[in-house]
């Protein structure tokens, strides 16, 4: 991939496994239309000391995010776990963070998403990826749900909903995603990089 190839990034924090799960299925969507990737990304846990105790890549999984993997994408995918219905504390940190783009204004008019896992059914899948829009508002992006043209939203039983894919993970964090979770999962990234390359021809045609 070449420095000038647009991409999506899908940006997530994951304690148990199920939110990666989700963004790799994501950007399986993503990497399904042509002439866009997916950039996979990680955020690391939030010490409680003083002295920074994290390495600089992780053991495992995605490296860890950087201002310039969300400055230059063209579409973001955002995903945590649910928190007492609201994002993890490592994926709010990373964004508050975030103040150099908002000042620049280089996320606006990038279409963006959200994804969530949670432990119940109605452990607050809705309320946390609504928690994970307000930041977007304020960053001027587009956000995107999941459409009810995507039949799996009124017949599935676990995860999904139309503000963004959601998966349920169980009262120990060990249930797999499932087919229907799965197929909303890869749809979202397929609608996000269908949009972030309409906005990035609309983006370059007003420059």
């Amino acid at each position: 991939m070449t420095a000038a190839s647009p991409y999506v990034l899908v940006l997530y924090y994951s304690r148990s496994g199920a939110t990666a799960t989700m963004a790799k299925q994501l950007a399986e969507g993503v990497e399904s239309v042509g002439g866009i990737q997916a950039r996979l990304r990680c955020v690391p846990p939030v010490s409680a000391t003083c002295e920074a105790v994290e390495e600089e890549i992780p053991a495992e999984g995605a490296v860890y995010a950087d201002l310039d993997d969300l400055r230059h994408c063209s579409g973001l995918a955002l995903g945590s776990p649910t928190r007492f219905g609201n994002m993890a504390a490592p994926l709010k940190y990373f964004l508050d963070s975030t103040s150099p783009l908002w000042l620049n204004g280089a996320l606006i008019d990038k279409p963006a998403c959200a994804f969530t896992s949670t432990a119940s059914l109605h452990g607050g899948q809705e309320s946390t990826l609504l928690s994970m829009l307000i930041p977007l508002l304020h960053h001027g992006m587009v956000y995107a749900g999941l459409p009810y043209s995507e039949t799996d939203l009124i017949e599935t039983d676990s995860g999904g909903t139309p503000y963004g894919a959601s998966h349920l993970a169980g009262a120990r964090s060990d249930r797999a995603v499932d087919a229907r979770e799965r197929k909303l999962c890869v749809a979202q990234g397929r609608r996000l990089a269908r949009l972030a390359l309409a906005l990035e021809g609309m983006r370059s045609s007003n420059a």
